[in-house]
């Protein structure tokens, strides 16, 4: 929900692809875990102010759900229950990837990462829902220009440049589209190099992304 929500970065870009009306809604609660939430209200469309099912629910864990063991067990069990009800109403389910914490949030540690993948990829299989690798687009990001800014000062939340590039690997992983070529800069706060060296990056990670989760399946 930083900058103005990835959701509403997610509508502009669908809506530019697309060209008509399509429209997201954000639940979230600070500080929270998945199981948190109320997934039979926000299955019933007039809670979220629409007179039709959603097409898609995209579900995201608390970050720190992917550190111990117990918690990565419970995430992985409310993926799979909210994900029961929402495909047994004929909604598509999605997990959004969580990146990992830089050195300036006291829970960090190295290699993060790994963890993450291995419970979202988990989570993605036992629920039957796609894995949107947010969390690897970072790493790319990084590692490709080590000075960009992707995190907030505190470490954790993601920084306008951050939020559009979990917004474009969102774009690709529910499309199967790159987003490169995309215009939407929101407002025009970000800037030309940034908009396509992001989108690019989005696109690799769900490549990457889609290449493991084959090399898995085929072990």
């Amino acid at each position: 929900y930083y900058n103005n929500s990835v959701h509403n970065y997610v509508e502009f870009m669908l809506r530019e692809f697309y060209g008509t009306e399509i429209e997201t809604k954000l639940s979230a609660i600070g500080g929270s875990r998945l199981h948190h939430h109320n997934i039979d209200h926000l299955l019933e469309p007039n809670n979220l102010n629409l007179d039709q099912q959603i097409d898609l629910l995209i579900m995201q864990g608390g970050s720190t759900e992917v550190i111990a063991k117990k918690d990565q067990d419970k995430f992985i069990k409310s993926a799979e229950e909210f994900s029961a009800k929402a495909q047994a109403k004929g909604v598509k389910t999605a997990l959004y990837m969580t990146h990992a914490f830089t050195k300036a949030d006291r829970r960090f540690e190295p290699n993060l990462i790994k963890k993450i993948a291995k419970t979202y990829f988990e989570a993605g299989e036992r629920s039957d829902s796609i894995v949107i690798p947010v969390g690897l687009a970072y790493e790319i990001a990084y590692k490709e220009r080590p000075s960009i800014k992707l995190h907030h000062i505190d470490g954790t939340h993601p920084s306008p440049l951050g939020t559009y590039l979990g917004a474009a690997t969102v774009f690709a992983s529910i499309t199967d589209k790159s987003p490169e070529g995309l215009e939407f800069d929101y407002y025009g706060t970000i800037n030309e190099k940034d908009r396509i060296f992001l989108q690019e990056v989005a696109w690799k990670a769900y490549i990457t992304w889609q290449r493991r989760v084959k090399l898995r399946k085929n072990d």
